[in-house]
């Protein structure tokens, strides 16, 4: 029997340009602290807003398009400073400070809107049918990092997103090939992506963005499979990519 792969609402893709810094990954703790202090703002307000979302949800079985736009962008802004930083190491070029997309960085992500939610189901999905996933991506993200409720909340889902288990490990190993030979391994790239993906559904289903159940599978690679590619990043007239006062992405082979 063929597996039903149709597209999950929540869509994430990243790509890659021909080359990279061998080194620039062991100081990206450093220049993410500005990025990671507005976040924890960012997702204080995800909190609230999913509160709010909540009650309109049961009351009305819609989730208010502005709150939803801007849950959206937290998720957004949040997949690109993970894609740069230690939840993949996917690129070298730093992310902009914004919640919309920006076509030309390497990494996208966006939830289609539903334009009706089920009022029953937002009072057990984010907590109860969703205890098997957090039970896998507490391996996958490491730390029981989905063992509760907070996981949409800063000190819960966010902060520790990358930083141990399966997805730590994997970019830690990355990292070390990046050093020695500026490339990144495609096979290891597929996979670290396909478990973000993973996380970021799950985040979109427990933030009450979508009724329909996470599954559990790795789509893994750049593009998430049904949606189109995530836009490269231009060249320039001399064939070199643009990537702006940072270096280029990791190459992958």
């Amino acid at each position: 029997m063929t597996e039903n792969r149709t597209p999950y609402p929540l869509r994430v893709d990243g790509s890659v340009a021909p080359s990279g810094s061998r080194g620039l990954w062991l100081i990206k703790w450093l220049l993410l602290i500005p990025h990671l202090v507005v976040l924890f703002f960012l997702w204080v307000a995800f909190l609230a807003v999913s509160v709010v979302a909540f009650f309109a949800i049961l009351i009305t079985g819609r989730y208010p398009r502005g709150l939803f736009d801007f849950n959206v962008g937290v998720l957004r802004w949040t997949w690109r400073v993970h894609y740069y930083g230690y939840g993949a190491l996917g690129t070298d070029r730093y992310p902009p400070f914004t919640l919309a997309d920006v076509p030309d960085y390497p990494a996208h992500l966006d939830v289609a809107y539903p334009e009706r939610l089920s009022r029953g189901l937002v009072l057990v999905k984010w907590w109860l049918l969703a205890i098997p996933h957090y039970i896998v991506l507490s391996i996958l993200v490491g730390g029981g990092l989905f063992a509760s409720s907070r996981a949409t909340t800063d000190s819960g889902w966010n902060a520790g997103w990358g930083a141990g288990g399966l997805v730590g490990l994997l970019v830690l190993i990355a990292g070390i090939v990046l050093l020695f030979t500026a490339r990144y391994p495609k096979p290891l790239y597929d996979l670290v992506l396909g478990m973000d993906r993973w996380s970021l559904r799950v985040a979109a289903y427990v933030g009450l963005m979508t009724d329909r159940y996470p599954p559990f599978r790795l789509d893994q690679g750049g593009t998430d499979p049904g949606s189109q590619p995530a836009p490269r990043v231009p060249p320039s007239p001399s064939g070199t990519p643009v990537a702006g006062p940072q270096a280029p992405a990791p190459a992958v082979w």
